[in-house]
């Protein structure tokens, strides 16, 4: 889909709905980071860590 709206191959009320789409769950991501961060922190001390990098 993003490939088609890149391309300019979507109609725009199409493109306009799926562009609609993305905002809307990018605000869910963010809001669900935040709420995990919040949580990281209440279980660090209200200092937020930062993670190990894997060496794997």
């Amino acid at each position: 889909m993003i490939a088609e709206m890149e391309a300019g191959n979507l109609p725009l009320e199409t493109a306009l709905t799926t562009y609609k789409r993305g905002t809307e769950l990018l605000q869910f991501c963010e809001s669900r980071l935040a709420d995990a961060e919040q949580r990281i922190r209440v279980l660090e001390g209200a200092e937020l860590k930062p993670f190990p990098a894997d060496n794997a």
